[in-house]
């Protein structure tokens, strides 16, 4: 039987930490303020902003919310982002992508202040990530990070390999990994002998996007086992990358979908929300 990394339980732990910073700093003067923008009514956009705001609120940081109709242009949601640049009262800005398709996702990331950029997707902070400089980390790799060693699942040393290679989880996630002196191997939709690879990973982290994808013939026993995907099965129930009920007997330790990953996504962001005062 494997140990179930709760991700809801480390989320709610890192919660109450970010919750007792935020009292001391605006004890020191020092208000955290995030500011929210969302275009159209995408409805699971909807709910994430949704999650974000109770968790801003639940942690004592003040979040503003910019709801936008979805013919909004490209050029007003960057005179927007330029307008909350400028604020010193606006320490983190996030837009919710997706963006409708008339606007161009990048040129809007490239907007956002690099010292603003609460979700870690400007080239600036994937720069500094790169090189091993301060900034902000993208939410979901750091959270994995926290999993682990809020579950004391040592990184050094160990075999580990990312299945996905996307510039929000993939990627960052090899840097993070790497920063902790894991032995990194990323595989990928043109990967060939995928089972060969990924059936070496001490940590094997799956971030392809495909339900159930990895079965048990991917994975070496006793090997720990992130699951980044959410996807809802035949049966319209929730799941994720890994066929959880094949993987689970033979992992040493694996996160379940939902509450394994996804809680600490938010909470990541709330952190770098924090830091965003601090750097």
């Amino acid at each position: 039987m494997a140990f179930i990394i709760d991700g809801k339980k480390i989320a709610a732990e890192m919660k109450e930490e970010l919750k007792t910073k935020v009292e001391w700093m605006k004890k020191q003067g020092k208000e955290v303020t995030l500011a929210v923008i969302q275009v159209g009514k995408d409805p699971a956009s909807s709910v994430y902003v949704g999650n974000k705001k109770k968790a801003c609120e639940y942690i004592g940081i003040k979040s503003l919310a910019y709801e936008l109709e979805e013919a909004t242009t490209e050029e007003e949601l960057l005179k927007l982002v330029e307008e909350l640049n400028a604020k010193d009262e606006v320490n983190g800005i996030l837009v919710q992508l997706p963006l409708p398709g008339h606007i161009n996702e990048n040129k809007v990331i490239n907007t956002i202040s690099s010292k603003k950029d609460v979700d870690g997707f400007h080239p600036e902070s994937v720069g500094a990530l790169s090189i091993g400089q301060p900034g902000f980390l993208s939410c979901t790799p750091a959270g994995i990070i926290e999993l682990l060693k809020r579950s004391n699942i040592e990184i050094e040393g160990k075999e580990c390999v990312v299945v996905g290679r996307s510039n929000i989880v993939g990627k960052p996630m090899a840097l993070l990994l790497l920063r902790e002196n894991g032995t990194v191997t990323v595989c990928h939709s043109k990967t060939k002998d995928l089972k060969e690879i990924t059936k070496r990973a001490d940590i094997l982290i799956a971030a392809i996007g495909k339900p159930k994808f990895i079965t048990k013939e991917f994975v070496k026993e006793g090997a720990v086992v992130i699951d980044v995907g959410i996807h809802r099965d035949e049966n319209n129930k929730l799941c994720g990358d890994v066929d959880f009920d094949q993987v689970e007997p033979i992992a040493s330790a694996i996160t379940p979908v939902p509450g394994g990953v996804g809680p600490m996504t938010i909470t990541m962001l709330m952190n770098n929300c924090v830091e965003s005062v601090l750097l």
